[in-house]
């Protein structure tokens, strides 16, 4: 197991079986000040590099304490002038895009509060899990604001314009159970559940071969972007890419000799 732990003062970094663990550790509400926001650019840049190095198939990203994220450190806001305010929503906003655009799939584990930033932060990943009794919500324009961070978009491509725009409009806090059933969280559970369901979900996924699980998210996200016709042809782009691979024999390989296949992302 690599463990970064020790680069980080808001953050845990952790690397095992190809599963990435990224926890926010700004107690008590995990609020995104400017540090947080630098801490998790670096976390991403170390990410980035052991994907291209074959150690990482799947990156969680979750919280420690009661709570995963309460959004823009609202102190700290205040106390930066309104010319610099636009600067550093952009730079939340790219390291929110720096996420969605992983190679890997990412997964959110959600429990307490998911709000303004924190939710959006949430939306740059690829599922997101929560527990029934959390609290997620864009309440930006309760503050005359709107999300500025990717909400307005990925919320909208999620669950519907309108959906979107309730949620937004109205300032509202949802339950887990409610976002699970509007369509912003793909599963719901438990809060003592939430950590081995997580950990049992990515190493589903990191038991398959890595290379036709990121050239599949590819294909899945650019092909949301075009026309079916379109659509079909990323489709045989990304299934090209597998072919001349040889976890693709290994996998014949395996399921000839009945025996779990041995994927070296290659």
């Amino acid at each position: 197991m690599a463990d970064f732990m020790s680069r980080f003062h808001h953050l845990k970094l952790n690397v095992d079986k190809f599963i990435a663990r990224l926890t926010l550790a700004r107690p008590p509400v995990n609020a995104l000040d400017r540090q947080m926001i630098a801490e998790l650019n670096s976390a991403l840049e170390i990410i980035e590099n052991q994907i291209g190095e074959k150690m990482i198939r799947i990156v969680i990203i979750d919280a420690e304490g009661g709570h995963f994220c309460a959004g823009a450190d609202l102190k700290e806001r205040r106390q930066i002038p309104s010319d610099q305010v636009e600067e550093v929503v952009d730079r939340i906003r790219s390291t929110f895009r720096r996420i969605y655009q992983l190679p890997v799939p990412v997964l959110a584990a959600v429990q307490g509060s998911s709000l303004g930033g924190g939710l959006e932060l949430v939306l740059a990943a690829d599922f997101r899990v929560v527990t029934n009794d959390a609290r997620l919500g864009l309440p930006e324009t309760g503050l005359a604001i709107i999300p500025g961070a990717g909400g307005t978009q990925r919320l909208a491509r999620l669950i519907g314009a309108g959906k979107a725009l309730f949620w937004i409009a109205s300032a509202k806090i949802f339950t887990g159970l409610e976002a699970f059933e509007a369509g912003v969280a793909e599963f719901v559970v438990k809060k003592e559940e939430l950590k081995p369901f997580c950990t049992g979900l990515a190493g589903l996924i990191a038991r398959n071969g890595p290379v036709a699980v990121q050239a599949a998210k590819q294909a899945i996200r650019a092909g949301l972007e075009v026309e079916l016709v379109k659509g079909l042809e990323i489709e045989k782009e990304n299934y090209r890419k597998t072919i001349g691979t040889e976890d693709r024999l290994e996998g014949i390989r395996a399921f000839l000799e009945k025996r779990a296949p041995d994927y070296k992302g290659e």
